[in-house]
């Protein structure tokens, strides 16, 4: 049984996010440290989960209606005009899989929607290359497909989800 631990994200913890980011690459596109600070900047969820050791063994970023942000997932559900609280990413390292923190993460944001108001989770998962793992997860979660897109010039395929927020 592993010891976990959620608790908010901070700017010190953002080279490790990074490692962990890279390591679950190419299910999530890579980012470099400057770019998931800025990222960090953005977000109103923003966790890491920690083992007994306090090492990263997940982390997850999400982030309200409104924000500067240019990933083509985002602003396509910004144009859709529902109120929405976006998962931009979450990462959970190969140790921590089945330990109920992944869901543990999303019960996070789902309450930040409620407080905000929102009336859905939004998300994507990997399509092409795939990641069925990602799709899995997302159904259990009840999360429903609304669209699929071509992201990245056309290497990345998406499958776009979005859950009602209860």
């Amino acid at each position: 049984m592993q010891t976990l631990r959620l608790r908010v994200m901070r700017p010190t913890d953002v080279p490790a996010v990074a490692a962990l980011n890279a390591d679950a690459s190419p299910a999530v596109n890579l980012l470099s440290e400057d770019e998931l600070t800025d990222l960090h900047g953005m977000c109103d969820v923003a966790l890491v989960a920690t083992n007994r050791d306090r090492e990263i063994i997940a982390f997850l970023l999400s982030l309200g209606m409104g924000q500067p942000y240019s990933s083509e997932n985002y602003r396509w559900f910004e144009d859709r005009g529902v109120r929405h609280q976006y998962i931009d990413r979450i990462v959970v390292a190969a140790s921590a899989k089945g330990t109920g923190v992944g869901r543990a993460l999303y019960e996070s944001v789902f309450e930040r929607a409620r407080e905000r108001g929102a009336s859905e989770v939004t998300t994507e998962v990997q399509l092409d290359p795939p990641n069925p793992g990602s799709v899995s997860f997302h159904e259990r979660l009840g999360f429903q497909r609304v669209a699929e897109q071509h992201t990245r010039g056309g290497t990345v395929h998406v499958a776009l989800l979005a859950r009602t927020v209860y």
